[in-house]
């Protein structure tokens, strides 16, 4: 559930994170998901083919419009809605700008996202099943299901990312100075997710943990 304090602005839990105090109802749990997937469809994907530049922003009023126009049921939906789901996404999934938003990684769509690649950890992370392994070390990582090669800041969050998927994930992990070396920077899109066009098979390495961070 989505609530806005006065002072505060918008927040995630029963009372303000800040104050203490109630907050005014925004969203329930239930719409909060509805309208999270159908951003994701039209941030991520394209859905509905909006008016998006290279960096993958649309217009928050184009995204309302386009919204209540293919479903009936969501006739409640303003602009601040977009805005409150936006800025209390726990994962950063989304960038406000203006009044544009976008979807910060998870795209199918090829864009230029303009991501920072400075300050990036030594090592990122990414899961991998474990028949996948040795092609990986070989071959390099690419994009498969989405337009960019994701990883993880960290080993944890590689794994619970990897197993929504793997049963028994191997954690890989990526030089990122090196990648950067060889012509592939990382940006970072999240708080946990950093993005590459692809990884070369001399910057992958099998992790048993966060030791690389350590080095």
């Amino acid at each position: 559930m989505i609530n806005e304090c006065e002072e505060h602005g918008y927040f995630r839990r029963d009372k303000c994170p800040v104050c203490g105090r109630n907050g005014k109802f925004v969203m329930s749990d239930f719409e909060v998901e509805k309208l999270g997937r159908m951003m994701a469809a039209i941030l991520r994907h394209g859905k509905f083919s909006p008016e998006m530049n290279e960096q993958g922003f649309v217009s928050i009023p184009e995204i309302v419009g386009l919204i209540k126009e293919h479903n009936s049921r969501v006739k409640w939906l303003r602009p601040f809605h977009i805005d409150a789901l936006a800025l209390t996404d726990p994962k950063g999934r989304y960038q406000i700008r203006g009044n544009t938003v976008r979807a910060t990684y998870g795209h199918t769509i090829k864009l230029n996202l303009d991501l920072p690649t400075d300050k990036n950890p030594a090592y990122l992370y990414y899961p991998a099943s474990e028949e996948d392994v040795d092609t990986i070390l070989e071959e390099g990582l690419v994009p498969t299901d989405r337009t960019m090669v994701h990883l993880s800041a960290t080993f944890e969050d590689a794994l619970h990312a990897g197993e929504v998927r793997i049963d028994d994930p191997v954690i890989l992990a990526v030089d990122s100075r090196k990648c950067a070396e060889a012509g592939y920077p990382i940006g970072k899109a999240a708080k946990t997710v950093y993005l590459c066009d692809m990884v070369p098979a001399d910057c992958i390495t099998v992790s048993e943990g966060d030791e690389e961070s350590e080095e």
